[in-house]
């Protein structure tokens, strides 16, 4: 007879067995990545006679919530982990809009919860090519960003996503290696985060007015690492695909974003060229 699960609040004893099940997936995330989820969301796990058997997180963003990093382990595929920790986040979530980034094996579970496809997102990854500098438009320069402009950081990445970046952001900067941004006319219009993630490097969010801007602001970036592994999360629409591509950095996997409700909207004339990570948006 098979044993009963149990589902409770996810605490930071958790993520060393968190992690567990995603190296077994064959994820890149570190027991820090992990460990960043749990400070900046709201998770779930499942157990079974102690041991945790399934995982899923909410990282509440304003009117909106990002639900992520949703694993159940094989041995206990098919009993209803996933939905129940899905609706576990779900009722967290409310009366936010849920929004997630989804897996191509995710996204029938998903779908059959109401979810809709709004747009798709993208990975690129590897070592690439050490871009040449490209030049600024006059009157504009791209620069190392200070501890007073990190509100200025927060409000673009706002913009940008369409979401309240507030709590992710302040625990992602202090630690980040390095934060950038173009200011255009004494105006900040842009800006990038460098830092350790999975494999190596993640560049993200990257928010900025136009497809120039994000590639500078990228390309002064990957200046700074040469020879290192980096990794993307962007979203499709944005336009940078091919020039990632070109530079050596691959899409590696596709998949959809989804919302059960209105999708996020950008505002002020801002984009999102990278996201923060795949789970978090």
């Amino acid at each position: 007879m098979s044993r009963a699960y149990a589902y409770r609040t996810a605490i930071a004893a958790d993520m060393p067995a968190a992690h567990a099940l995603s190296v077994h997936l064959k994820w890149p995330h570190r027991e820090e990545d992990w460990a960043m989820v749990q400070r900046t969301s709201q998770g779930f796990v499942a157990e079974q006679d102690g041991a945790l058997v399934g995982v899923a997180f909410a990282c509440h963003q304003g009117a909106y919530s990002s639900i992520g990093l949703v694993i159940v382990s094989d041995e206990h595929q098919g009993k209803g982990i996933g939905r129940q920790l899905m609706n576990l986040c779900l009722d967290a979530v409310a009366p936010r809009t849920a929004i997630l980034n989804a897996t191509e094996s995710g996204a029938p579970l998903y779908a059959s919860m109401g979810f809709v496809d709004f747009a798709r997102i993208q990975q690129h990854q590897g070592v690439p090519q050490t871009p040449a500098p490209l030049p600024l438009v006059e009157h504009s320069q791209c620069r190392v960003l200070s501890l007073a402009e990190y509100p200025q950081v927060i409000a673009l990445a706002n913009a940008g996503s369409g979401l309240d970046r507030t709590v992710v952001l302040n625990d992602l900067l202090p630690t980040a290696e390095h934060v950038v941004g173009i200011e255009v006319d004494g105006q900040l219009t842009g800006c990038a985060l460098l830092r350790r993630f999975g494999r190596g490097h993640i560049i993200g969010p990257v928010v900025a007015q136009h497809q120039e801007q994000a590639r500078q602001l990228i390309t002064h970036l990957l200046r700074l690492i040469p020879g290192a592994f980096v990794r993307f999360d962007i979203p499709t629409a944005c336009g940078l695909a091919d020039w990632l591509e070109s530079l050596g950095l691959p899409c590696v996997d596709k998949a959809p974003r989804m919302v059960l409700g209105v999708p996020p909207q950008s505002s002020g004339g801002i984009t999102q060229f990278a996201l923060v990570t795949q789970a978090i948006g």
